[in-house]
């Protein structure tokens, strides 16, 4: 899905693309989104869902589509729970595989019969070399590979064994089915690398039919040839890989040639996008779960209230290329708050409350305040906010010491509140630390909606929360999870760079309406920031819990300068 708001930028598989299209080369595109349901999917997949489905949509009056497909070839690491949460997740970001859900494991017939044929045409050999053996034969960039005792071994031997293999005759890691292409090769991936190997683990989707697995290498070229897979799109860590498969797309009986196409990866300042990493800080107790909305998961991203318009938008932004960088995270927050700042409602809420007694009220009382929904958009309306004579303010929209160009509540000075009357401070009352207890105050009649009377300096409008009808909520502040731009960076590993900060819980007071609103529900806290009504832990009207998604300006730029 493109929004118009963000057009498509070219780039240079989508020239290569347009190129075979114009070229009769192909009448249309197909792609394929392939991840291993191992975990849950970061905001780099994201770059890579919205390249791949975003492509097909482009294409779609050449009848293009792209293929959700689970790579389930290893049993040991893969669950349904993440299969669930990454069709939920990719469905969210705004995308529809239609009838082209997939699973590796569906072909596994198809694998092991390329794998026969293979060994039919002398290609592939069953080896009986322990692991250790393998690796040590296997040499380096300097030294060529030592054949196996097993790699000339006939064709029926070879047969013979591999059908053992699949009757579960062997151990795991007594042997292992090895294609034959070249042990001096400079490519390491070429120097005869395993297809399969023996896991006596029951899988997902095929329980325990099978106890041979396909290696990643072999299965994916031949899921993309089944599938009719035109431009097979990856990251740049698998360039060394292509010459593997191309190698398998060519000497298997596969039905089309599909062209495999590296770009760079997504990486982000402040945080860590492998999955080894953050399994350990989800199990390590580090962060509350995958979907922790400190996290680049998908699920943690949707929680924090992060638009899946917004996310699409980065992904545009940051755009397509064949050169591995780091991308400032600022950027993704840039474009969060972008799109919030245009559709987010406003409604308000005090962080860090202190009340505000109006002694005068009864000399022009009000029972509601009327204030926008949105300040640029007028067709969001307006709401009736309740207010009588205490309300909770800032504890910072307060200073006793005030610096000259401070135009908020000071002693003797006056601000409005947002959609009421103008006060001007009388008194206040301080605890034994001098933090302020209670401010006292006036109104000054006739400023609803209403310039401040001749020889009145007001020059500021604060929020508020009406102390008799505004509600309890609890207000989760979350940060940068990492102190550090780069955390692998950090003396002693990634753990080191943790922000101890990352995560503030406050007791806050908000407008009534907040209490009720379902989960959600994301608006801006006028003044502070962006929140969402947390999706697991909000419960309307008896215990409201806001996420903050981003704050109103970027905080962080400013304190590192």
């Amino acid at each position: 899905m493109s929004d118009s708001s963000t057009p498509v930028k070219n780039d240079f598989i989508r020239d290569i693309i347009a190129a075979d299209l114009a070229s009769g080369k192909h009448a249309t595109t197909i792609t394929r989104f392939p991840p291993e349901p191992n975990g849950y999917l970061h905001i780099g997949h994201a770059k890579s869902i919205c390249l791949n489905f975003g492509i097909a949509l482009e294409n779609a009056a050449t009848g293009a589509r792209c293929h959700l497909r689970f790579d389930d070839t290893n049993p040991e690491k893969e669950e349904t729970e993440y299969v669930e949460s990454i069709k939920r997740d990719v469905s969210w970001l705004g995308f529809d595989w239609g009838e082209h859900l997939d699973f590796a494991s569906d072909y596994f017939e198809f694998f092991h019969d390329c794998a026969v044929h293979l060994i039919k045409n002398g290609l592939a050999y069953v080896d009986r070399q322990s692991p250790e053996e393998m690796k040590r034969n296997r040499g380096d960039v300097n030294t060529p590979g030592t054949p196996s005792p097993d790699r000339d071994l006939s064709v029926d031997e070879n047969l013979d064994l591999f059908a053992k293999m699949r009757a579960g005759e062997f151990l795991e890691g007594e042997c292992v089915l090895r294609a034959k292409i070249d042990l001096a090769s400079p490519n390491m991936n070429l120097r005869d690398p395993a297809l399969y190997r023996i896991m006596h683990a029951p899988h997902h989707n095929t329980g325990d039919a099978w106890c041979i697995y396909p290696m990643y290498d072999f299965a994916h070229p031949l899921e993309d040839a089944l599938e009719h897979i035109t431009h097979s799109l990856c990251t740049l860590e698998f360039e060394n890989h292509r010459p593997l498969y191309e190698w398998v797309v060519e000497h298997c009986p596969v039905p089309s040639r599909p062209r495999q196409i590296e770009f760079a990866r997504l990486n982000l300042t402040y945080t860590v996008m492998s999955k080894r990493k953050l399994l350990e800080l989800v199990r390590g107790g580090h962060v509350a779960g995958w979907d922790d909305p400190r996290l680049p998961t998908i699920s943690g991203l949707r929680r924090r209230g992060c638009p899946p318009a917004a996310i699409r938008a980065f992904c545009t932004r940051v755009g397509i290329t064949k050169f591995n960088g780091t991308t400032d995270v600022a950027l993704l927050e840039y474009e969060v708050r972008d799109h919030l700042n245009r559709h987010a409602p406003r409604r308000m809420a005090v962080l860090d409350p202190v009340k505000v007694v109006l002694e005068n009220w009864s000399a022009e009382p009000l029972t509601t305040a009327e204030i926008p929904n949105h300040p640029q958009n007028p067709e969001l309306g307006t709401r009736q906010v309740p207010i009588s004579s205490e309300v909770w303010i800032e504890r910072d929209d307060f200073m006793i010491d005030a610096p000259k160009k401070y135009f908020r509540l000071k002693p003797g000075g006056c601000v409005r509140l947002r959609g009421g009357h103008i006060i001007r401070h009388l008194s206040h009352t301080t605890d034994p630390q001098g933090n302020v207890t209670e401010i006292r105050a006036e109104i000054l009649p006739g400023t609803v909606g209403a310039d401040a009377p001749e020889g009145v300096k007001c020059r500021a409008a604060i929020h508020w929360v009406d102390a008799a009808t505004g509600t309890d909520a609890t207000v989760r502040l979350y940060d940068r999870l990492f102190t550090r731009e780069d955390p692998d960076a950090a003396e002693g590993g990634f753990l080191n760079a943790l922000n101890l900060d990352s995560l503030k819980t406050v007791a806050a007071k908000t407008e009534p309406a907040l209490a009720g609103c379902p989960p959600g529900f994301s608006c801006q806290f006028e003044r502070i920031g962006y929140f969402i009504a947390d999706e697991t832990d909000h419960t309307p009207g008896t215990a409201p819990v806001f996420n903050r998604t981003v704050a109103l300006k970027d905080t962080w730029q400013k304190s590192a300068k």
